[in-house]
């Protein structure tokens, strides 16, 4: 696998792999789905196929430290109707990655990236507008859970940017702050566990790539720790457009590299 090493980053570019690390825990405990920005730096400084694996133990990390704060907030009800078609979906996107070269990934992730910036501006506008969320025991409410499901599973083999995907969802059916982080932690420690012997016999995850989630794993705990404090402070809006702003450009950035 053509991953870089630690010993082969410059400063600059281990600098930007680091604030992506950081801005994974934060997001992990904070802001579920702002991390589409750590995918797009990772794939803009390693390459893009392979920058995938090396992402998965980052986010993992974040995901246990998400569990350990937000643990009794889970909705499991929710998680098992979801993880039929989150499986199917991440099924599609291993064979996606088998044929998919690196070109082909990077303008998939920029492309991921566009649409779930444009997902995130319209579930923003309509959260406002929207009647009551529809019941997810309902006959509407499974197909939605399945749908999502599904495209969440693809898009986080492919990416790891499944985040958006489940954000709205979750939205959509009505979670509150703290049921929307504890379901959300415990989906994605589950699902990017999974995704391990599927990235490992792809070969996106080896030694080297491991050496490097090695450093930029310690960078995810104060991002973590950052997230917990400013979980109940942060003015959400503001940082939403934010993220939205520096997806869209780390997107641009990968389409027209």
């Amino acid at each position: 696998m053509d991953t870089m090493t630690l010993w082969h980053l410059t400063g600059w570019e281990f600098a930007a792999l680091a604030l992506a690390a950081l801005l994974v825990g934060f997001s992990k405990t904070a802001v579920s789905g702002a991390n589409t920005v750590s995918l797009a730096v990772f794939a803009a400084v390693l390459p893009a196929r392979a920058s995938t694996g090396v992402l998965l133990p980052v986010l993992i990390a974040g995901d246990v430290l998400a569990v350990l704060t937000y643990r009794r907030h889970a909705h499991w009800p929710t998680l098992w109707r979801l993880f039929p078609a989150v499986a199917a979906g991440v099924v599609a996107g291993t064979v996606f990655l088998v044929w998919a070269d690196d070109r082909i990934v990077r303008t998939s992730i920029g492309a991921i990236l566009l649409v779930m910036a444009a997902v995130t501006v319209w579930r923003r506008r309509a959260a406002d507008t929207e009647p009551e969320p529809e019941e997810v025991t309902s006959r509407a409410g499974r197909l939605k859970a399945r749908s999502y499901g599904v495209l969440g599973g693809f898009t986080t083999m492919v990416a790891n940017a499944g985040g958006p995907v489940m954000s709205m969802y979750l939205l959509s059916a009505g979670f509150r702050k703290l049921g929307f982080l504890g379901t959300s932690a415990f989906f994605f420690l589950i699902v990017n566990v999974s995704k391990v012997p599927f990235s490992a016999g792809l070969g996106l995850i080896d030694g080297r790539s491991l050496r490097l989630d090695a450093a930029l794993v310690l960078f995810v705990v104060p991002g973590a720790l950052l997230g917990k404090w400013a979980v109940q402070r942060i003015n959400q809006r503001l940082f939403e457009q934010l993220v939205i702003a520096a997806t869209v450009l780390g997107a641009l950035q990968l389409l027209l590299r």
